[in-house]
């Protein structure tokens, strides 16, 4: 019995071995998201400052952990005065709620559940969930790439600001598209 519990203990500290902790690499990863402006076209954005850690599987391949931060002020849509505004309290509040945060609880096959925190406000997400596996960079660094997707209703975070088109409809959607596609680096 005395073997036993050694070699077990072997295995079973081998086995973390094989999962690591990755760094989000901002240069090569992207938040995006999309929402409609008049009900017929759409405004894309995407925030520029965010950082994020995950655990990762490299023996079954899974994602066992995330989490990340996004800067508010950095919203970038390609037009200042638009991003100016997507600060104010009518939208994100960044001088009040300085950072967007999610934290992943689990990922069932292709569906990835977590709790997404924007302006003070924590809601129950699920997202697309794409895992696009593991590679050995040029310079000897391994990598993962991972992509989550899926909406959110504005209103439920308390970004309630909208104006009624004359010809009915709302000058800026409810619902939000979310596109993360994040690259990270094993930490050494």
């Amino acid at each position: 019995m005395k073997l036993i519990k050694p070699g077990l203990l072997s295995i079973l500290a081998g086995g973390a071995l094989f999962a690591g902790t990755y760094n989000v690499d901002p240069d090569h990863s992207h938040m995006g998201f999309k929402v409609k402006h008049m009900m017929i076209s759409n405004v894309n954005g995407k925030f520029d400052t965010f950082s994020g850690t995950f655990d990762y599987d490299e023996t079954t391949n899974t994602l066992k952990s995330l989490n990340g931060s996004v800067t508010v002020k950095s919203i970038n849509t390609e037009n200042a005065k638009r991003d100016e505004h997507l600060r104010t309290s009518e939208f994100f509040a960044a001088a009040e709620y300085p950072e967007m945060t999610f934290m992943l609880e689990k990922v069932e096959g292709d569906t990835a559940y977590g709790k997404l925190t924007i302006r003070g406000v924590t809601k129950d997400v699920k997202l697309a969930f794409e895992n696009n596996g593991m590679v050995k960079d040029p310079w000897g660094n391994t990598r993962v790439g991972l992509a989550l997707s899926g909406k959110i209703n504005r209103f439920d975070y308390g970004m309630r600001y909208n104006e009624v088109l004359e010809a009915g409809g709302f000058a800026v959607g409810e619902t939000v598209k979310i596109n993360v596609e994040l690259e990270g680096i094993l930490a050494k």
